[in-house]
């Protein structure tokens, strides 16, 4: 893999989410598992391993179905995220 400067934001970006999910857990310890639509418990860690995983296909999928412009498929990773994070 060529460490170019999008590789790199790649990296630093997840570094920086797990960075602030760190200081969420430090700010309101628990998070409070729930039960949510997969009908298993989940905690925060859960819902965004969940959301980085579903992240990753749906950009593989769009790579090979649509091509190279990212930017939807991105935007679409937001909202699914953001559902991940509501109801899982």
């Amino acid at each position: 893999m060529a460490w170019t400067f999008p590789t790199a934001l790649f990296f630093l970006t997840i570094a920086f989410i797990l960075s602030l999910m760190a200081v969420w857990e430090y700010a309101s310890p628990g998070g409070a598992p729930r039960i949510g639509l997969l009908r298993f418990e989940t905690t925060r860690g859960d819902r965004l391993f969940i959301s980085l995983l579903g992240s990753a296909f749906i950009h593989l999928a769009w790579l090979g179905l649509v091509g190279p412009n990212l930017w939807w498929a991105l935007a679409l990773c937001v909202v699914y995220a953001i559902a991940v994070f509501r109801y899982v």
